[in-house]
């Protein structure tokens, strides 16, 4: 469901900080429904596959529906996919149209050890969850973990791919989320940001802050992310149990603090991007909402996964 410009305008008028923990209490309450569809389908599976394309919040819902889930008596462990990519081959890595390696491909997991981890954790044996360094951009196996679960606990494995054939579709009895910013906002009728925007918004300013990327790189690479969803993210998404709209009524106003720098590193886009366009219509399209100060976003949000001062710890 979109949100409306003019409710927006009008809360944050009114109460900002009201209106912001009203919004991420909304949203923690779309983890606690998730939460209780995992507990439901317990006997079916132990293992949870969270997907969502770049920028939903993945990490942090993951982490929100691991407190929910303890909080319930259930022990979870929450294990990110990237630990899952193979060490990468250049010759034989898969490359997009461009000739470029192609780095949203499900060919860069290892389907494989996957399958194992999956079938073993089932099972209650023990498996040993790889360590991925991406400085090194090499699969560490010296720094993997040891995991089993017992009788009341969870694993929920978070990352872009998790609902793809060959991992979701390998254990369809797994219960598997999808996690989007789907909600879009509008003026009346007329469409001033669009939830896609929201993602890009949010990556950027993430790398910038924790990643040492600049926005114009991350901002050049759009394009090719968006591909990489079409193709082996968005369509999978039907085959989740669960479907979340991570976007917060709040989120524009706040990264319209970012709009200067967004609209800066535009300047160095190269105009033959194929999303040249559309990402200065997205920068344009700040100019109608107000700024909201990012003091006031509680420490728990989703939004803090991004912009920082948080309360969850990202490894």
């Amino acid at each position: 469901m979109p949100y409306q410009l003019r409710e927006i305008t009008q809360a944050l008028a009114a109460d900002p900080a009201d209106f912001m923990a009203q919004c991420d209490q909304q949203y923690q309450q779309r983890v606690r429904k998730a939460a209780e569809t995992i507990l439901k389908r317990m006997k079916e599976s132990p293992i949870v596959l969270l997907s969502g394309p770049s920028g939903s919040g993945k990490t942090t819902t993951a982490l929100k529906l691991e407190e929910e889930l303890e909080r319930r008596g259930v022990s979870t462990h929450t294990i990110s996919l990237d630990n899952y990519f193979k060490t990468m081959d250049r010759s034989t890595a898969p490359r997009t149209p461009e000739g470029d390696i192609d780095l949203e491909s499900p060919q860069l997991l290892d389907m494989d050890l996957l399958d194992e981890t999956f079938t073993k954790l089932t099972r209650g044996e023990e498996v040993i969850i790889p360590k991925f360094e991406f400085s090194r951009q090499m699969r560490n196996d010296a720094r993997g973990r040891p995991l089993s679960l017992g009788p009341n606990e969870i694993a929920i494995f978070e990352g872009i791919h998790a609902l793809n054939d060959d991992i979701a579709g390998r254990h369809p009895e797994a219960t598997t989320l999808y996690i989007s910013a789907r909600a879009n906002i509008l003026d009346g009728e007329a469409l001033r940001f669009k939830g896609t925007w929201m993602r890009i918004t949010r990556r950027t300013v993430r790398d910038l802050n924790f990643r040492g990327t600049d926005m114009t790189t991350t901002l050049s690479m759009w394009h090719n992310v968006r591909r990489g969803e079409k193709r082996y993210i968005s369509p999978f998404k039907n085959r989740a149990h669960i479907i979340i709209d991570s976007s917060l009524r709040y989120e524009v106003p706040l990264f319209a603090n970012y709009a200067f720098a967004l609209e800066a590193a535009l300047k160095d886009l190269d105009p033959r991007n194929p999303r040249w366009k559309e990402l200065h219509e997205m920068v344009a399209s700040f100019r109608y909402f107000p700024t909201v100060d990012p003091a006031l976003v509680p420490a728990s949000s989703l939004i803090r996964e991004f912009i920082g001062g948080g309360s969850y710890h990202y490894s």
